[in-house]
């Protein structure tokens, strides 16, 4: 085992120094008194009683996490569909476009992504609002969940659903019972990458939102126009304390089930 040098351990300190200081700093300014963010004058809370009191910052997170969430689904389903055909439909006619106009979203700038489709809404004559923002998220979050699900049904043991549909399962069902529940880690992993870039998109949509439907971001990024508040700063920690717990919470489950699998292995061992 390699022994930390003083390089390793000066690298690492930068590295997360310059990765983490940052939030630390701008955690530490949400509870200032002053108006000033960059004047210290005091510890206090009333930063965090004022976001929760912005009616408008509270609509904007209220559609941000709508249109997180029919996006990340509608992305799940399209993408898992997707994943299926390419891995097991084989070689046919159009695959290659197919496979290249799956994963352009992942390459392609997203402005040239949002002006597009900003151009198509003009031309279908639809009214831009939540509606809009979903089916642009959708968009381009089907081809991660794509890329996702695609890597588990590479590995996927297709025996399993030959031995259902041989015990007479129909080929719904033998997905449905056999194949979801196997790949279900991949596509719950590709709903929440879904979930998580649907929160954290501006340019898409900011072309594709109308007057009546603001995210999050976009409210962040006017009101820092105007100058950082504290305000703004007590909304990023309410934020970044939100993925903490998720991020904790989904360690936490995945350490439990991997020590159950464990302990399913040695027991199955022992009885043998």
């Amino acid at each position: 085992m390699r022994r930390m040098t003083w390089f390793n351990v000066t690298s690492l300190t930068f590295g997360f120094a310059f990765l983490y200081l940052p939030m630390v700093i701008l955690i530490i300014f949400s509870f200032n008194e002053s108006k000033l963010v960059t004047v210290w004058a005091g510890f206090s809370t009333k930063w965090y009683g004022e976001v929760l009191r912005n009616t408008a910052f509270l609509d904007a997170a209220w559609v941000t996490v709508k249109v997180a969430f029919l996006s990340s689904c509608l992305a799940t389903i399209l993408g898992t569909m997707t994943a299926i055909v390419m891995v097991r439909a084989g070689r046919f006619r159009g695959r290659t476009l197919f496979s290249g106009m799956i994963y352009a979203p992942m390459v392609m700038p997203e402005v040239i992504t949002g002006l597009s489709l900003l151009l198509l809404f003009i031309s279908l004559g639809m009214d831009r609002g939540v509606f809009t923002i979903v089916l642009a998220h959708t968009t381009f979050a089907m081809c991660y969940v794509s890329v996702v699900v695609s890597s588990r049904l590479v590995s996927f043991d297709q025996s399993l659903e030959e031995a259902a549909l041989d015990l007479g399962c129909s080929p719904v069902q033998a997905f449905r019972l056999v194949t979801l529940p196997i790949i279900a880690p991949a596509v719950i992993s590709g709903w929440l990458l879904a979930f998580t870039l649907s929160l954290d998109d501006l340019v898409i949509a900011s072309f594709t939102s109308g007057p009546s439907a603001t995210t999050l971001p976009m409210k962040i990024w006017s009101s820092v126009r105007l100058g950082v508040s504290p305000e703004i700063n007590a909304l990023s920690t309410i934020m970044i304390l939100v993925v903490a717990i998720g991020v904790i919470t989904a360690s936490l489950i995945n350490k439990r089930n991997v020590m159950r699998q464990r302990r399913e292995e040695e027991a199955a061992d022992k009885l043998a």
